[in-house]
């Protein structure tokens, strides 16, 4: 049905005043301005329909519930796992690294420290495991600048989710990957010969706090992550950090035999007091401030650096 007026209201199938045709429910006045549930009016601007409206059009069924944080953080630690999947030369890290690690250290120094390589394996073991796997945290802060230049930040932020979890998502992913790379050296150490008088239990124990020291630490390149603009950038300065952690420590020697200033250095490197917790573990005789400093020392790095890394996201 079409009618044509000067003034009309109509609830027909269509009102055409001057040029405008609407189609649905209208009311159109004398100058074919549409102004009830229209499309357009006489000069072209778009008109927005209630909210009701598109309510029912977009949105008949009920609204899913809002993931919790560790449903969203889960989420998005299995996307970290499914790259490995995707790319499994990711893991050469975790399982080449490590074994060259062990082999090469163990034969080099071995005989002239220890007088032979099984005897320097009880004691190089637990610090070429925390070296193998604080090396590997850094690679956090570069899958997040990956993600970053790849605009797919920019995606997350829409997301009705708990805002950290993308990042905890990617530490949980790692923290799997951590396990992979302190287990392989394990199985490499009892072939050649490493035995821990702490049975199990110490064994899985030195595993889980060195696990939960690297998800703290790796909070540090996530921060770098955001902040520099290239992966190469990341890796740049995640060494010029590592370097001087890890081998100005207590894995290779005893710091007894190093000089006075260096000692200093070593007493207050935070890779120092996790070997040593980690060695007191496996050895069956647990050192209780030791492990107490490391945890410490986690829980300040996840409080400080992961509310810089957090600030950062927001302001990316």
């Amino acid at each position: 049905m079409s009618t044509t007026t000067g003034s009309t209201t109509t609830t027909g199938s269509t009102t055409t005043t001057g040029s405008t045709t609407t189609t649905g429910s209208a009311t159109t006045t004398e100058n074919g301005a549409t102004t009830e549930n229209g499309a357009t009016t006489e000069n072209g601007t778009s008109f927005v329909p209630a909210a009701e409206t598109l309510g029912a059009v977009l949105a008949p069924g009920a609204r899913p519930p809002r993931p919790s944080a560790l449903s969203a953080s889960l989420t998005f630690g299995w996307r970290a796992m499914l790259k490995i999947k995707h790319v499994p030369e990711q893991l050469f890290d975790v399982t080449a690294f490590p074994i060259m690690m062990t082999l090469m250290f163990t034969y080099l120094f071995g005989g002239a420290l220890a007088g032979s390589p099984t005897e320097y394996l009880q004691f190089l073991l637990p610090g070429i495991m925390v070296t193998s796997v604080v090396m590997i945290t850094m690679y956090t802060g570069v899958e997040v600048n990956k993600d970053i230049e790849k605009g797919v930040f920019d995606r997350f932020r829409t997301l009705p989710i708990w805002r950290p979890s993308t990042m905890v998502g990617y530490l949980l992913g790692d923290a799997v990957r951590y396990t992979m790379a302190a287990t392989v050296i394990l199985v490499v150490g009892l072939v050649l010969g490493f035995r821990p008088q702490g049975g199990v239990a110490g064994v899985l124990g030195a595993i889980a706090l060195l696990v939960a020291f690297s998800f703290a630490f790796s909070w540090i390149w996530t921060m770098f992550g955001l902040l520099l603009r290239s992966e190469k950038s990341v890796m740049g300065v995640s060494m010029l950090v590592l370097f001087p952690l890890t081998f100005l420590s207590n894995v290779y020697v005893d710091p007894q035999t190093m000089p006075g200033w260096l000692q200093a250095f070593v007493g207050a490197n935070p890779i120092s007091h996790l070997v040593s917790a980690a060695r007191s573990l496996m050895a069956g005789s647990p050192d209780t401030g030791e492990i107490t400093w490391v945890l410490v020392c986690g829980a300040a790095s996840i409080a400080v650096f992961g509310a810089l890394t957090m600030r950062l996201y927001n302001r990316k």
